[in-house]
């Protein structure tokens, strides 16, 4: 039996359903991070939802594949209630930083929200971390996956992932420090394992193992020194 491993691009795969409440401390906090976790909608609206993560200050991150070509595209945010045109700060692509920085007018926001922002964690996501992962639906546990779990041809580029892939949001949906409940990514795609018998005729068969998210760091390094949230 030989064995591939692949990429998947989450916005244009099957979707999760919305997420149950979390339990123990997440569930307490289940409230503030969905606050943060908003829905992105193209024009037309695609059939997928796409997710992003409020920053604060009317900023908006999301995975570039899940915008798209903003200048084509014309997303709107919907975020409390409201749905707001975006515009462009900065725009990635899935071949390089899967990330895109949009902004809405953040004087339409709540005044409760307009105040609150999303730190960047720190620190590099470890070997068996708890996270949560949130979309405006409901938050979901997860665990960091070890870098040896990923398949070798993938390791370098794809070291930060998650292990729960059924139950998790999709692109765009931000990963958090369950215990800092700090922002260590954006979901951006799934790693999927296919092995193919080597009886011919018999049926290959493919394994969902993990999600990748864009980590912090490279968050960090994305976002203009002159944007500030």
């Amino acid at each position: 039996m030989t064995a591939a491993a692949r990429l998947v691009i989450l916005g244009c795969a099957a979707l999760s359903a919305a997420l149950p409440p979390t339990q123990g401390r997440a569930q307490s906090n289940a409230a503030d991070l969905r606050a943060f976790a908003v829905h992105i909608n193209r024009t037309p609206r695609q059939p997928w939802p796409g997710y992003g993560v409020y920053l604060g200050n009317g900023l908006i991150l999301t995975a570039a594949h899940v915008a798209g070509d903003v200048a084509q595209t014309r997303p709107h945010v919907l975020i409390a209630g409201q749905d707001l045109p975006a515009a462009l700060v900065k725009q990635g692509s899935l071949e390089s930083v899967d990330l895109t920085l949009l902004s809405v007018d953040g004087t339409k926001l709540p005044a409760g929200l307009q105040i609150r922002r999303m730190p960047l964690c720190k620190r590099p996501p470890y070997a068996g971390e708890k996270v949560v992962v949130a979309i405006p639906e409901g938050t979901a546990p997860s665990r960091i996956l070890p870098r040896q779990a990923i398949p070798a041809e993938l390791r370098g580029r794809f070291d930060t992932a998650i292990a729960d892939v059924a139950t998790t949001g999709n692109s765009g949906s931000g990963v958090f420090d369950a215990a800092d409940l700090c922002l260590l990514g954006i979901m951006s795609r799934k790693i999927s394992i296919t092995r193919r018998p080597l009886k011919i005729g018999a049926q290959a068969h493919t394994t969902d193992i993990a999600k990748y998210f864009v980590p912090a760091a490279a968050i960090k390094a994305f976002i203009p020194p002159s944007v500030s949230f």
